[in-house]
Formats: structure tokens, sequence, C-alpha cells
């Protein structure tokens, strides 16, 4: 046997050589394009947009909710007494915006709030088994690309 065959292919090849490069032939390096693999972002984002929606949905529903129950006033006229003076040291310095702010508070009763803490367990809920659904599709998403 000749080692310039192992070497640089010249010279008489050994038949045993030559049946292991036939057996060993198939599994030869053949280049290949590289494929990079593209992400499907759509289950994500149909989560997402579906999510969101609920979101404002409850949101819309709790506003309306909220604003049905406060009972409609009344107008009335009042004639205007004398106005008191004004002591300049007892003024309040907080800002008038902050002042309107806490006037326009309704006052809800004990009822109102238990279903109000109500709604917002269940949406609570509803948000934790959206998230849950959206972790279970990111992983299935996940398995299917690689």
């Amino acid at each position: 046997m000749n080692d310039d065959y192992l070497w640089d292919k010249t010279g008489q090849p050994d038949p045993e050589i030559q049946r292991l490069e036939e057996i060993l032939g198939t599994l030869r390096y053949q280049p290949k394009p590289l494929v990079i693999p593209r992400r499907n972002y759509f289950p994500l984002l149909a989560i997402a947009a579906s999510l969101l929606l609920a979101l404002l949905a409850g949101g819309i529903w709790l506003r309306v909710r909220s604003h049905d129950d406060v009972p409609p006033q009344q107008a009335t006229m009042e004639t205007p007494g004398p106005v008191p003076p004004v002591n300049k040291s007892a003024v309040n310095p907080t800002p008038l915006v902050a002042h309107n702010r806490r006037r326009h508070k309704s006052v809800s009763s004990a009822a109102e709030h238990q279903e109000a803490l109500m709604a917002k367990e269940q949406l609570m809920l509803a948000l934790r088994l959206t998230t849950q659904k959206l972790h279970l599709v990111h992983i299935k998403t996940q398995h299917k690309v690689g």
C-alpha cells in the first residue's frame, strides 16, 4: 500500500480503503444553503389583540355600570346670601384641580363596594387564565419553529 493515496489520492489505492470510502461516502459533507427559520408572530398578536379588547370591554362595562348607579340630580335655585370675608391665612394651598377631583368622588354603599370587588376578582381571574393560555401558546410555537 502506498501512503500517498491516503493524503493526496495519488498512487495505488488499497482495496479495503476503497471499500471503506464507499461505505462512508453517504456521510460525506454536502454543502447546503443557509436556511433561517421564520417566526410566525400571528398567534401571539391575535392573543394580544383579544386580551386588549377584553380589557377595553371590561373597562367600558365598569364605567357604564358605575354611571348607571348614580341617581339623577335636580338643579335647585338658591338665592345667594352675603359673602363672608376671606381670611388669607386660612386659604388652602392645594391646587384647584385636585380639589375638584376630590369633590366629584361618588360615595358607594357597602353592597356596591362588594359588587365592585367581585367584578375585580372576576377580571383578575380572567387575566390570569389568559396569561396562562398565552404562555402555553408561546411554548407550543417555540417548539414548532425549532
